[in-house]
């Protein structure tokens, strides 16, 4: 899965760590979503928030060439 070890290598870079609620119903669907994929539910909201700024802010997204 190319998607999955380009987010380990996000992952390698420096992070900073927040807090976030969610309600409990998509709460669950996050952990349903992370366990089908069998990645973290931190993942999966770091998946999401990248896509998100990608779709939204596409020229203030700095994006590293993916290997092959």
């Amino acid at each position: 899965m190319a998607r999955h070890r380009k987010r380990q290598d996000a992952a390698q870079e420096r992070s900073v760590r927040a807090s976030i609620s969610f309600p409990e119903e998509q709460y669950s669907v996050l952990e349903r979503i992370a366990a089908e994929h069998r990645v973290s539910l931190a993942w999966v909201v770091r998946d999401a928030v990248d896509d998100y700024l990608k779709a939204r802010w596409p020229l203030l997204v700095l994006d590293k060439p993916e290997e092959n």
